[in-house]
């Protein structure tokens, strides 16, 4: 049996942090197979996840914000270009930014005041993305507190940084569309369906999220890009 050290979510992308996130996801891994048959269907076919991780920074939730509902790749040519332009994405360059600059970056109105808003609060001392509580629920709540951080937004937070091991990034149309496709439905689930199935994969729905996010981006032929978004190569561990 294991201890409830090593149960306890890993943060972190040290390499023995990522040693351990890997230990933990092959255990999730592995009961997922033994209990739901389209779980062992994707190991077969798919083998691992790729274990995606991701920086407790400013810049981590500056992608989180663009990437919600628009594409990946819209996302981060509008993240490269922020990145370029202050030689390194931080909340004083942010908040020296005009809304001209932020708007030829790719940003739109909205999104340029979610941003702004979230480097004034650590700005201020207000917020730290890199020292939050090691309960769950509070980062959760901590982060929905902060305009602009959604329910999406903090489940990615949560499974990319803080290596949560059950949690389902509500809404995601890439995870219903894998769903439909592994799980063999007439239609793709809409959120409610969708989290109503997900809670049958408890309490290892974030590695049920990687294999699904996987295989919907081409299993095995699926190759990392380094900044490609919340799924980019970076964290991936070498099997």
């Amino acid at each position: 049996m294991q201890s409830q050290d090593q149960d306890r979510p890993v943060r972190g992308r040290e390499p023995a942090d990522l040693l351990r996130a890997l230990d933990q996801m092959v255990s999730d891994v592995e009961s997922l197979a033994a209990g739901h048959r389209p779980f062992a269907e994707l190991f077969d076919r798919n083998g691992l996840p790729p274990l995606w991780r991701r920086e407790a920074s400013f810049a981590t939730l500056v992608r989180f914000v663009l990437e919600q509902q628009v594409s990946l790749a819209s996302a981060n040519a509008a993240f490269q270009r922020l990145e370029d332009r202050l030689s390194g994405v931080t909340p004083e360059g942010v908040l020296g930014s005009t809304d001209a600059e932020m708007k030829t970056d790719g940003f739109s109105r909205q999104k340029t005041e979610y941003v702004r808003g979230i480097a004034a609060l650590i700005v201020s001392g207000e917020f730290d993305p890199a020292d939050l509580p090691n309960d769950q629920g509070v980062v959760r709540e901590r982060l929905l507190e902060i305009r602009g951080v959604g329910p999406w937004t903090a489940s990615c937070y949560l499974l990319f940084v803080c290596g949560d091991r059950d949690t389902w990034p509500t809404g995601d149309r890439a995870l219903h569309l894998s769903i439909a496709t592994n799980l063999h439905l007439a239609e793709v689930p809409n959120r409610e369906r969708a989290d109503r199935i997900a809670a049958e994969w408890a309490p290892w729905r974030s590695t049920a999220a990687r294999m699904l996010w996987h295989d919907y981006l081409g299993g095995p032929s699926y190759v990392a890009t380094s900044g490609a978004g919340f799924i980019g190569g970076t964290g991936k561990v070498p099997l």
